[in-house]
């Protein structure tokens, strides 16, 4: 089943984002890589695909997982929780409709 995993940044997230983005961008790939990821990215702070300093808010991952427990227990391990990049983390089943 799919999960839609979204989480809110802490302020000033962006360097505990730099540092940790390695980490973090190697796992959505490892979920790309096994067919289940269906889409991820960031969140700007302002309306640019570039945000620069301005940083993100957040992030959004819809992916596929056994079980909400496999979806909580992937978000809960995630170098951004771990590195104190996000705030809060939502994970809830997700039904795709559409395209």
């Amino acid at each position: 089943m799919l999960y839609s995993i979204v989480s809110d940044d802490v302020q000033d997230s962006l360097e505990r984002r730099k540092a940790a983005r390695p980490d973090h961008l190697a796992r959505l790939e490892k979920l790309r890589d096994e067919g289940r990821l269906v889409l991820a990215g960031p969140s700007p702070a302002v309306d640019a695909n570039d945000p620069g300093e301005a940083g993100f808010t957040g992030s959004v991952v819809i992916a596929e997982f056994d079980s909400l427990q496999d979806a909580q227990a992937w978000a809960d391990a995630d170098p951004f929780v771990i590195a104190g990049v996000y705030a809060k983390v939502t994970v809830k089943p997700f039904k795709k409709v559409l395209p």
